[in-house]
């Protein structure tokens, strides 16, 4: 095959524009104002180039917003044509059916301007920290209760703000100073983004970075097509059960493989819910169709768009993964967090070695209040369960996945709120029994520091439905939440001194015979603590010698 660019420049050229999403997304974690942004991760930033097209993004970006990212720029786009943008211009938008499915996401581009022209884009989605709208979590009937709906607008003119919008935000959200504080923060983050992309561009001829991210493209093209050519041709179909809300989701998958091409058919899933936020509109249910697909087939190489080019996914219009406006879509993961589980089980009939158990997914624990000068406060968490077990690996524990989330450090909750955290422990055998075990959940129990206006809200997943196993692997364990022991209610609640929040977030399923297991890994296991003797016995046959301890 005839070399058409230099790989070692192409190299050196896509590191760089990595490097650069790096620093930007660096720049916007130090200079954020919400738990959301700064210590949880929920957002992303990408490159694209000139027409939009993903090229690169920041190594620790959210999986699911850059893979949604590009085709909202490019809605925006259709609005203010590229010909009309100025340096210091910047598009906004929160519209789920554009976006990536509810409205605390904000996608926010930027042009980056090259010798007059614009050279390429800067783009971000943030979850923020209030869009105003219902606080509880579930029960909306439609997306006009769940908050302001933001069409795709001018953010920045030429360096200035756009003040109307931004008093329109201020006047709908609950906490202006954090929301409008970490919208400051992005473009702020893209300023520097594009002042190294200018460096960048200043050391190469005109029209070179045009060449790298058309090669960056096709070669990532070519390395899916190749891969999914690896696959036998036909047709693989699976079927899991969520929680949902108040009945169960269903999510069916059929995946057809055709030579150097995927197809994913979701006909057969739920229909939309038009009493319950857990719809997902097409764009989510897409991004979370990539990301386990990319994980599999191609794992090492850079996410960019031409990965998306040979797969493609349908979901009947008005069903769950595919809803239609303005169904309500606040709490959309409780559905798309499930669609990775669908795909790896149609899949581990033909791929056992490039699939993933279920994993313990995250919860969403809201607190929300004054202090005690009347000021508003709301902080965020997401804990994580653990994560599915895959061939030749044990599930990491508290780990996110489809997603890469961490949790809110103890120390940052409980400056930023009243709220404490009496317990974080991991779950002893909540990891699914396998040859590869899944990984350990967490237990969370939370107080109240002081006799204050302190209210939560906490989205669970996994209590009726645990993360699967895949091949002969069990389950993990599921999850359990109650408030001083007892049932708790999905709602928003006040939280007295007196009273004790304990969440048990779900293990990750295992992989494999659980009979299979390797000796010396159970032992490991009864040594630290994750596998009780009880479950060692019960589902990996361990046997005791009669001179060791009863107990670990």
């Amino acid at each position: 095959m005839k070399v058409t660019y230099d790989p070692i420049a192409l190299q050196i050229q896509w590191s760089r524009l990595i490097s650069i999403m790096d620093e930007v997304d660096a720049a916007l974690v130090r200079t954020s104002f919400s738990t959301i942004v700064g210590e949880t991760r929920d957002f992303a930033v990408i490159m694209l180039d000139r027409e939009a097209r993903s090229i690169a993004q920041s190594q620790l970006s959210s999986p699911g917003f850059t893979c949604s990212l590009p085709s909202a720029t490019r809605t925006m786009l259709k609005q203010f044509p590229v010909d009309t943008l100025r340096p210091g211009d910047a598009l906004i938008t929160n519209d789920p059916w554009i976006c990536h499915g509810h409205l605390p996401d904000f996608i926010i581009s930027m042009p980056i301007f090259v010798g007059g022209h614009v050279a390429a884009f800067m783009a971000a989605a943030a979850h923020v920290s209030d869009i105003g709208g219902r606080l509880d979590e579930f029960d909306a009937r439609d997306v006009y209760e769940e908050g302001l709906r933001i069409p795709p607008s001018k953010l920045f003119e030429e360096g200035r703000r756009n003040q109307q919008l931004f008093s329109i935000l201020e006047a709908n959200t609950r906490y202006p100073r954090m929301v409008m504080g970490d919208v400051e923060a992005i473009v702020g983050a893209f300023r520097v983004g594009a002042r190294r992309y200018q460096e960048l561009a200043a050391d190469y001829r005109p029209g070179d970075l045009d060449r790298v991210a058309e090669e960056i493209l096709r070669r990532s093209e070519t390395a899916m097509r190749q891969a999914v050519g690896r696959v036998p041709n036909g047709r693989y179909h699976h079927t899991v059960q969520a929680d949902g809300y108040k009945q169960p989701t269903t999510i069916q998958a059929l995946i057809e493989v055709n030579d150097d091409s995927i197809r994913i058919d979701y006909s057969g899933s739920s229909g939309q819910r038009n009493d319950a936020s857990i719809n997902c509109v097409m764009n989510n249910t897409f991004a979370h169709t990539i990301y386990p697909l990319k994980c599999s087939l191609v794992a090492d190489l850079p996410n960019n768009e031409g990965l998306f080019r040979p797969i493609s996914a349908v979901a009947p219009e008005g069903s769950i993964l595919n809803a239609r406006f303005p169904a309500p879509v606040k709490a959309r993961s409780k559905t798309s967090y499930h669609v990775h589980n669908a795909i790896y089980g149609a899949l581990a009939q033909v791929l056992p070695q490039a699939v993933q158990a279920g994993s313990g997914s995250f919860w969403s624990i809201k607190c929300f209040g004054r202090d005690e000068a009347g000021t508003p406060f709301a902080v965020h968490v997401l804990p994580n369960g653990g994560k599915g077990a895959v061939e030749g690996l044990d599930g990491l524990p508290t780990i996110a996945f489809p997603a890469n989330g961490t949790i809110t450090p103890a120390e940052i909750i409980e400056i930023g709120s009243p709220l404490l955290i009496l317990e974080r422990s991991l779950r002893r055998d909540s990891g699914g029994a396998g040859r590869n075990r899944g990984g350990l959940g967490q237990t969370i129990r939370l107080g109240c520091a002081r006799d204050a206006r302190l209210r939560l809200t906490i989205r669970p997943d996994k209590i009726r439905f645990p993360a699967p196993g895949l091949a002969g692997g069990r389950p993990g364990s599921p999850g359990e939440l109650t408030l001083d022991d007892r049932p708790l209610a999905l709602e928003p609640f006040e939280l007295r001194p007196e009273q004790v929040v304990t969440m048990k977030l779900p293990g990750g399923g295992g992989l494999g015979d659980p009979l299979e297991r390797d000796p010396d890994a159970l032992r490991r296991d009864i040594e630290q603590g994750f596998v009780s003797i009880e479950a060692a016995r019960d589902l990996y046959g361990f046997e005791q010698p009669t001179n060791e301890p009863t107990g670990a």
